[in-house]
């Protein structure tokens, strides 16, 4: 209790030094690193308190596979990256979700099963597949944001 106490007065005792930036010459100190789009992902589709699904290194080496590359096992974090090395256009992105999406739903229909098979499990798998269906309705989402069909790199460039 008493580390907890000790917390809120470190909290309570941050101040920011407004005025430290009248300036302006703070401004790109308050610009934080955004994570990268791979730590985005990661984050949404890999962690499964957020997508309802576990994702295995062993998963993941499955998913490359059907998409169509070729991965050594790793950390999971490390091999999410490699996958999102090979990702890097609209359409090996495509195949990602693709094989990711063919992959959630088998464990959907397995935990479908297990409700279907226990109802008393019902309350614990049911959170996990609504977050999984989420989770899946994000993906052309994902492609489109990351990967706009109508992005002309040229046009792009010289209205830099």
């Amino acid at each position: 209790m008493r580390d907890i106490e000790d917390l809120k007065k470190e909290f309570e005792n941050f101040t920011i030094n407004e005025e430290a930036c009248v300036d302006g010459s703070c401004e790109l100190e308050d610009l934080r690193d955004y994570p990268s789009y791979t730590d985005a992902l990661y984050a949404k589709l890999i962690a499964p308190h957020v997508s309802g699904i576990y994702v295995s290194r062993w998963d993941i080496k499955d998913i490359a596979a059907q998409a169509g590359d070729s991965m050594a096992i790793h950390p999971r974090k490390r091999m999410f990256e490699l996958l999102m090395k090979y990702a890097s256009n609209r359409e090996n992105m495509a195949k990602v979700l693709d094989a990711l999406a063919n992959h959630f739903e088998e464990k959907i229909a397995i935990y479908e099963e297990f409700v279907e098979a226990f109802p008393a499990s019902a309350e614990i798998f049911e959170p996990k597949i609504e977050k999984a269906r989420k989770t899946l309705k994000l993906f052309p989402q994902i492609l489109d944001e990351y990967f706009p069909e109508d992005l002309n790199i040229v046009d792009a460039i010289t209205d830099i």
